[in-house]
């Protein structure tokens, strides 16, 4: 049965979607079934897939109002080894359809509920923001995983994301929890950073990852290429961290 788990953060530009491609590629890798869903009407995460969000038949925004089963919908992303339910510019005008529709907060748990067993991952890459779509991915998840920069800012979005799942937890879904931080473009030189980082470990304790993804050129060129960074230049230090993450989430499951 497939564990789900939400890559999230409200806040932008934190390396959710890098983070989402490269842990498919990398779960990919050891041999795990994996199902990439693209929750944001970017579509940044299918495109990092090698998918061409437009010329889409079908996109995750047809499963959500109905239109489409996810069978229907899914797009192999050749080049990471996973499955992805992919998304465009269609799934903003998901936000206004979802409103008026019954289980609004559920229609991806119901539409996943038959696949399950297919996969063994679910990662499910939100737009930094709790909207509806977020909201979606959230009432399915078994846990969230949240990639932040050490940086200040970042521990104050992160009091807000943590306050957001605890309301999930207690009034749409009672199996969500965080199942870690991940930190991402670290530069180990910058004090502050390290500073942080400290912080981190010793507020949430074995909730934060033991790897960490240091700041990486190979990983930002990756998605104009249409490839997972693991997938682009495997001997990057960038693409090393989540192959090594891939593990370490593999081994955090098991236990």
């Amino acid at each position: 049965m497939a564990r789900i788990f939400c890559i999230a953060n409200q806040k932008g530009g934190v390396g959710k979607t890098t983070t989402c491609v490269n842990l498919a590629a990398g779960l990919a890798t050891a041999g795990q079934r994996v199902l990439l869903i693209d929750l944001d009407p970017q579509g940044n995460a299918t495109m990092g897939s090698g998918i061409d969000k437009r010329s889409l038949g079908k996109s995750i925004y047809h499963v959500l109002v109905g239109l489409s089963t996810v069978t229907d919908a899914c797009v192999r992303s050749e080049s990471g080894g996973y499955d992805v339910l992919p998304a465009n510019r269609d799934l903003a005008g998901a936000e206004v359809e979802l409103v008026a529709l019954d289980r609004r907060e559920n229609r991806l748990r119901d539409a996943l509920a038959l696949h399950r067993a297919e996969y063994d991952f679910v990662l499910i890459d939100c737009p930094p923001s709790l909207s509806l779509l977020t909201l979606n991915g959230l009432c399915v998840a078994h846990g969230v995983i949240i990639p932040m920069q050490c940086e200040y800012y970042a521990l104050e979005g992160l009091s807000d994301l943590v306050n957001s799942i605890k309301k999930v937890h207690a009034n749409l879904n009672r199996d969500l929890s965080i199942i870690g931080l991940l930190r991402v473009m670290f530069d180990p030189r910058v004090t502050l950073q390290q500073q942080v980082s400290a912080q981190l470990e010793s507020h949430f304790g074995d909730k934060v990852f033991k790897t960490i993804v240091p700041r990486n050129v190979r990983l930002a060129e990756a998605p104009s290429h249409g490839l997972p960074g693991v997938v682009f230049d495997r001997s990057a230090k960038g693409a090393q961290a989540y192959l090594a993450f891939a593990k370490e989430m593999i081994a955090r499951i098991k236990t």
